[in-house]
């Protein structure tokens, strides 16, 4: 006698949208003027001089590396020996707006025409983690 019957409840939990309150829908030109940003974030130019000149004595010369202020990515920028593999040169960080126009070749070159290849690594700036390469070729001319 005192027992009430089973009854069977449904329970629903979890959080549910609110209704909007201080969102409002973006502009054509906001949303085209975050694109734009998105893609300038995520464009790169490398800028190298095609010829290095170098003395054959001191083993340093002349090339322009460029990292322009519009890239959003510090570089550095390693250069290897196409015949032999061996690297040849390597700039350390370059931050965007900065540049290298004079270089100390690390593995002596004999005199002559060498082929070389310049590879772009791209840092995040914060974490400093790598994003990518691009690669360039480069003729050094000992003398």
């Amino acid at each position: 006698m005192g027992q009430k019957p089973k009854e069977n409840v449904t329970i629903i939990s979890g959080d549910f949208l609110p209704e909007g309150k201080d969102a409002k829908k973006m502009s054509d030109k906001e949303l085209a003027k975050l694109a734009q940003q998105k893609a300038d974030n995520s464009q790169f130019n490398m800028m190298i001089g095609s010829k290095a000149k170098i003395d054959n004595q001191t083993q340093q010369g002349m090339l322009n590396i460029r990292n322009p202020q519009t890239n959003t990515y510090p570089v550095n920028v390693v250069i290897t020996d196409d015949q032999t593999g061996d690297v040849i040169y390597s700039s350390g960080a370059i931050e965007p707006g900065e540049e290298v126009s004079h270089v100390q070749l690390e593995k002596t070159l004999a005199k002559g025409t060498h082929s070389a290849t310049a590879v772009f690594s791209l840092y995040d700036p914060k974490t400093k983690a790598k994003k990518g390469e691009v690669a360039a070729g480069v003729v050094f001319d000992v003398n």
